[in-house]
């Protein structure tokens, strides 16, 4: 036995993209309190990212505020080099960014809005890890978790653009697993069900009846019920998982 914390995050930063609101700044908050210096992320909404901030720095929690657009090439380049200069090398990277993602049949689809589905969920998480890899591979530590989602695994109708997006990032979790454990860099994604938050603010009640009546553990997903999953893969407790699609759904999956 040993006394080793093992989910402790101490001396380790973290990146978690789009983390102003929602799941990421509940997964951001997970791994500030165990320890990590947390680069929070924001695109746009500037005063939701300061907000996210205070409540990091209101449990005394280490971190920081970073402005960057994570599809955009110069842009990954610069949030890593900000983040080194002012936290330190980036351990850690949660790849939560995302957009609306409208329930459509394809004819309703254009490719405009297929290319922004594969820029945020295949673009970005190649430009960040390539502009992180050099920091990982010299320490021969690293953590790369995807933010994937059920809508894949369930091949969920008229999401088709969303799904074949969220697809292609997992096949790149895969194959990405496998290039970089020489590194001792893991590979990883979660995907989460139907967690409501800010944006579903004004969806319909009978969508959520439904979906709520699907769910075996008969409750909904809340933020928090990341905390767990992305402590665990982001930790010494799950160094010896890659490669994996951790489904976080109340058991949807199996059902």
């Amino acid at each position: 036995m040993t006394d080793k914390n093992l989910f402790s995050l101490e001396g380790r930063v973290a990146l978690v993209t789009g983390s102003s609101k929602g799941l990421g700044k509940a997964m951001a908050l997970a791994l500030a309190r165990q320890g990590a210096k947390v680069a929070l992320n924001y695109a746009n909404g500037r005063a939701q990212g300061e907000h996210a901030l205070a409540e990091l720095r209101k449990e005394n929690l280490e971190g920081a505020l970073f402005q960057a657009d994570v599809t955009d090439e110069a842009g990954c380049n610069q949030l890593i080099a900000d983040i080194t200069k002012q936290l330190g090398p980036v351990d850690i990277l949660v790849i939560n960014a995302t957009c609306d993602q409208p329930h459509k049949p394809i004819e309703q689809y254009d490719w405009a809005f297929y290319q922004t589905m594969l820029d945020f969920f295949l673009k970005s998480p190649y430009l960040l890890t390539r502009a992180a890899l050099p920091q990982l591979k010299a320490r021969k530590w690293g953590r790369i978790i995807n933010i994937g989602s059920e809508v894949f695994l369930l091949g969920v109708p008229n999401f088709s653009a969303y799904a074949a997006a969220k697809g292609g990032q997992n096949a790149w979790t895969r194959s990405m697993a496998n290039e970089l454990a020489p590194w001792k860099i893991t590979v990883n994604m979660i995907s989460p069900g139907w967690i409501p938050v800010e944006r579903h603010a004004n969806d319909p009640q009978e969508l959520k009846d439904q979906y709520l009546s699907t769910i075996p553990l008969k409750r909904w997903g809340v933020p928090d019920d990341l905390a767990g999953a992305v402590t665990l893969l982001a930790s010494e407790a799950g160094s010896f998982i890659t490669g994996h699609n951790l489904v976080v759904n109340g058991g949807r999956w199996v059902s």
